[in-house]
């Protein structure tokens, strides 16, 4: 928006005015925005008690971020503003329930009232992305809002909303809004109410937009010439792990890639937004109730460190990642990898990099901010000395590991990559030290928390035996295991401890009881019921990783699919059966990816069969115009 004749336009971030609610309004002029405190899209994200409201400082942030303080509830992300007007519901967060939401048309006989949200049709001053914002009052013969992104001066006299809109009363009670010409169109307002008397019916979804699709380019592009840089040391190692400058394993699929909507990536956004917050929530949850604990499998002499890292570390996230099945028949979350995730590099950089030999234009890599969000978030990191890459000998934890590396080494950070445990060791002080002596005492890692859980099971024969982990058996000279190195007081691990919780199956049914009937979540149980026998169900080990030791059963009994593995003799989950779409040849499952508990990225992984696994592969993700995907969807 543009300054107005009542004052001065101010910086971006500057107060503004105070809503009721002692609700901030700010200025949103990002032109007067400083790239160093701004330095990314990420930076812009703006939380409230540790809840996403949106980007600052737009009118959506201000509307959810008020409706919050004063009613206890938000509504869902939108991409635009003007989209808020086909919203049927909202969330009220204590108790995690949806209330009904019902729009008004300007003109309706049903009239706004003080919580109202205007809604602004996009056009004039709001072209393309249209408005929102809150009635505060109604007088007589206007109604005052407070708002923002409207202008970027002050509210006049310091009162208590932005403005006022004039309105009439026609002769049936008809209530209409003045809309100015500049402004354009106001669409109507929006009420938390469930008398829905002269309120709009629900709008029709496309569900067509949340299909995936395959694209092929076609190309007089060498697929043998060389297009990764192999001076750069992640890239090097990638293409000598694929045997060659190659996207895929399967040399015939090098032209083809994927696409979604503009509205498919705006949904995956919100839900993996969204969906950290609810599994976060269900990890405080289980630590409240110790009987829930008894599910995860832990050692008993783990269960206080986990909650010391959650009391201290529940903010030090990097990153993760969400599994999702999505199509016209919905979004779906499988799992949260919170811990050791991988196909960062795949999606962070080697899409996009592909996409460039290739010369394809047509929509934008799902991935392209990916490696600088985790360069922000290792930025804004506790970390204070050198950090240790630690990773096992494996041909693909070794690019992933470096891609780390360079994110951690962009952020300024001294950094060493420490491939096995080899070269650690223990000094006479009890310290771990690395080849040149150097002590660890911050690291990121590609093993599992869980390996060296495997390692304090088999060394505390007595489970409340805290030995091993307080006392651990240190002989100088020696090289550690990776229990000592990852359970060290004096180490800080990245991801924290905690990130056992919300990896770990078992929090799939806690999810299910906390969250019931949600739209993204499975019905998931620790044991088979008849319903799940009723409408199919997978079976899978509370840890497990790779695909491995998954079975998948329709409603029939019949097996569609499963998968052996090392986990056999864990306890399993018991989740709903949702298929992923079968695309082509492959099934194609959505990753995506979470940069300090926020959405950074999309990709697709791919497998002839319908478990993905280690060796399914990762594929390009473009994201299309919602015009233009539907247009190539009615080609195909």
């Amino acid at each position: 928006m543009t300054p107005t004749s009542q004052g001065k336009a101010t910086v971006f971030g500057t107060l503004l005015g105070v809503a009721e609610g002692n609700v901030c309004s700010y200025s949103s002029d990002y032109d007067t925005a400083d790239d160093k405190e701004y330095p990314n899209r990420s930076s812009y994200r703006s939380y409230y008690d540790g809840i996403y409201m949106g980007y600052k400082w737009q009118c959506v942030e201000f509307a959810r971020r008020w409706l919050y303080i004063n009613k206890g509830y938000i509504f869902n992300d939108v991409t635009m503003a003007y989209e808020i007007f086909n919203l049927r519901d909202v969330r009220e967060i204590h108790s995690n329930q949806n209330l009904p939401l019902n729009a008004f048309r300007n003109g309706s006989l049903r009239h706004p009232e003080p919580g109202a949200m205007i809604i602004w049709d996009e056009g004039g001053d709001f072209e393309n992305t249209g408005h929102v914002a809150i009635v505060s009052e109604v007088l007589p013969h206007a109604i005052r809002i407070v708002e923002q992104n409207m202008d970027f001066v002050p509210w006049k006299d310091h009162r208590n909303f932005s403005r006022e809109i004039a309105y009439k009363i026609g002769e049936q009670g008809d209530f209409w809004l003045h809309c100015s010409p500049k402004e354009g169109h106001i669409l109507g307002w929006m009420l938390q109410t469930e008398d829905d008397l002269h309120s709009e019916g629900t709008p029709e979804i496309n569900s067509q937009l949340y299909n995936v699709h395959l694209a092929e380019h076609t190309t007089n592009t060498d697929a043998s010439r060389p297009w990764l840089n192999i001076a750069n040391e992640d890239e090097a190692a990638y293409v000598e792990m694929m045997k060659g400058h190659w996207l895929t394993s399967v040399k015939e699929d090098f032209n083809q890639y994927y696409t979604v909507s503009q509205s498919a990536e705006a949904l995956l956004e919100t839900a993996t937004d969204e969906l950290h917050g609810m599994f976060m929530h269900a990890t405080d949850y289980v630590l409240q109730h110790p009987e829930l604990l008894e599910s995860f499998g832990f050692p008993e002499a783990i269960i206080p460190r986990i909650r010391q890292s959650w009391d201290k570390r529940v903010n030090q996230l990097i990153t993760s990642r969400f599994d999702f099945a999505l199509s016209d028949a919905g979004l779906k979350v499988y799992e949260y990898n919170c811990d050791s995730a991988s196909c960062y590099m795949e999606v962070g950089k080697i899409q996009g990099k592909w996409a460039k030999h290739l010369n394809i234009k047509r929509g934008h890599d799902a991935g392209k901010s990916l490696f600088s969000d985790l360069v922000s978030a290792w930025k804004k990191s506790d970390v204070k000395g050198k950090v240790h890459v630690l990773q096992d000998s494996d041909p693909e934890e070794d690019y992933h590991a470096l891609f780390m590396q360079d994110a951690i080494q962009s952020a300024g950070l001294e950094c060493e990559r420490v491939v096995g445990l080899s070269s650690l060791k223990w000094n006479a002080d009890g310290i771990i030290v690395d080849s040149q002596g150097d002590p660890i005492r911050w690291i990121w890692k590609t093993w599992a928390w869980e390996t060296a859980l495997e390692q304090l099971r088999h060394e505390i024969v007595d489970s409340p035996d805290e030995s091993f982990i307080n006392h651990p058996n240190v002989r100088e000279g020696k090289t550690p295991k990776l229990a000592d190195v990852l359970l060290h007081k004096d180490i800080m691990v990245y991801e924290p401890m905690w990130t056992l919780i919300p990896s770990n199956k078992a929090i799939l049914p806690v999810l299910w009881t906390l969250f019931p009937n949600h739209p993204w979540l499975l019905e998931t149980s620790l044991q088979l019921s008849d319903e799940l026998k009723q409408k199919g169900f997978v079976s899978k080990p509370i840890v497990g990783r790779c695909g491995a030791n998954i079975q998948l059963v329709d409603e029939n009994n019949q097996t569609l699919a499963e998968k052996g593995g090392n986990f056999g003799e864990r306890d399993y989950v018991y989740q709903q059966l949702w298929p992923l779409p079968k695309i082509g040849k492959y099934y194609v499952q959505l990753c995506t990816f979470t940069v300090a508990g926020n959405y950074a990225g999309s990709g697709v992984r791919v497998d002839p069969s319908m478990i993905i696994g280690k060796d399914s592969d990762c594929m390009a993700l473009r994201v299309l115009e919602d015009d233009v995907f539907e247009i190539s969807q009615r080609q195909s």
